[in-house]
């Protein structure tokens, strides 16, 4: 691919330079806004032209259910991959013209949590006032309202470890994973711990659903269930060889998904689950009454509504506690933010389910999955994995596709 290299932020700075980025102005409105162009603030910094950039999941759940955590112009994204324009003064491992991926979350590199490979709670960067963990991009006041990577431009704190290097050549489509979705499902893998030729449970197949299924089998998992109700989703499923459910016809009466499951595994239900959908998950009517009330309200009431009281829609949830057997493992890669979920510790507690979730570690798997990203036989189908490619301009029109389900749209990139 023939990335133009240098120069860009700096012709522009020798004017009134302003870049385009996508912005929030309310739910279910984003917007492409003219806003300044991100500068050096503090030696550790470095300033990215991004070239590709990927709509998140997890970006609709700004714009539908925490957007009392977000303020009008918000700069959006969390999924760069660019060409370095500018570095400060402590940023040694890159320089102007090298192409890298920014994880989502930014870490250290050198703090306790970071020594530990607990990169989404790097000490330097929690946000504390918050009291939550690493700081992200692109993602509500909640982990420190940094500008996205939804943009012309992003500046990078903590780059002398927040990036990842990648070779030229190779098109952005190759690499651009690497800032969450192949770790991200990687992690969930991981932390299913599926046993070897074991059987895993995938909920949920928009992209981390669909990368933990190819990820499961690439591992050698011998079953992977996928599940879902979107038909061109579990097309796509079945054709990477994954056993599918469709959840329209085990919900609302008939056999249900647990009995499905358990039907195809001599009766146990499944040694793993990923629960890959979080808190919009359908088929949870209190959750979602009580999330729509909780936007509804002015910030004043929701922020500390939602702080102290929100719920999830815990469908997706229930249900992995239902399909895996017992004794099996629990894997939440789906992002939550209720404080007050009801959860079902008696059959938690009767099953033995172990459960293991959290932001994932981006830079703690790139070295596993590196080989995978780089190999020409491209055997994730990286090349092929978008379904639509956009300008930034059409962001509105990706996010409202996205979120509806609308012309088969499971994942989405926008060049600026």
């Amino acid at each position: 691919m023939d990335i133009p290299r240098l120069g860009g932020l700096a012709r522009r700075r020798k004017g009134t330079s302003t870049m385009k980025a996508v912005t929030w102005h309310g739910k279910r409105d984003v917007r492409v806004d003219t806003v300044p162009d991100p500068a050096l603030q503090d030696p550790t910094d470095a300033i990215v032209r991004v070239t590709t950039t990927g709509v998140c999941g997890s970006d609709l759940h700004l714009y539908e259910v925490l957007t009392p955590f977000l303020e009008e112009g918000d700069i959006l994204g969390h999924e760069p991959i660019g060409i370095v324009e500018d570095v400060g003064s402590e940023v040694t491992a890159i320089q102007p013209g090298d192409r890298v991926v920014v994880p989502f979350q930014i870490s250290c590199g050198s703090c306790f949590m970071c020594d530990r490979g607990l990169y989404t709670q790097c000490e330097t960067t929690q946000v504390r006032e918050q009291g939550t963990g690493a700081a992200l991009f692109g993602y509500t006041k909640l982990y420190g309202q940094l500008p996205g990577g939804q943009a012309e431009y992003l500046r990078v704190p903590q780059a002398q470890f927040s990036h990842i290097k990648v070779p030229d050549g190779p098109s952005d489509d190759r690499f651009v994973y690497l800032s969450d979705v192949v770790p991200t499902a990687w992690q969930a893998v991981e932390y299913a711990e599926i046993p070897p030729g074991g059987s895993v449970t995938v909920l949920g197949l928009g992209p981390i659903g669909s990368m933990s299924c190819r990820l499961a089998l690439q591992r050698g998992a011998g079953q992977v269930i996928g599940v879902d109700r979107v038909p061109e989703r579990l097309d796509r499923a079945r054709a990477d060889g994954v056993q599918v459910l469709d959840l329209r016809e085990h919900s609302g009466g008939g056999t249900s998904l647990g009995d499905a499951v358990r039907e195809l595994t001599d009766g146990r239900g499944t040694d793993s689950v990923i629960d890959a959908v979080g808190m919009e998950a359908h088929g949870s009517p209190v959750g979602r009454l009580a999330q729509q009330m909780a936007t509804a309200l002015p910030d004043s009431l929701s922020v500390p509504m939602m702080n102290r009281m929100g719920l999830d829609r815990l469908g997706a949830l229930y249900s992995a506690i239902d399909v895996v057997r017992r004794g099996g493992t629990i894997s939440l890669s789906g992002v939550y933010g209720g404080q007050a979920d009801p959860m079902p510790m008696l059959t938690l507690f009767d099953k033995q389910i172990t459960l293991r979730m959290g932001q994932a570690n981006i830079k703690r798997w790139i070295d596993d999955v590196m080989p995978l990203v780089t190999d020409d036989a491209d055997p994730l189908g990286l090349e092929s994995f978008a379904t639509h490619h956009l300008p930034l301009q059409q962001a509105p029109h990706g996010y409202d596709m996205f979120q509806k389900k609308d012309d088969q749209a499971i994942k989405v990139l926008l060049q600026p």
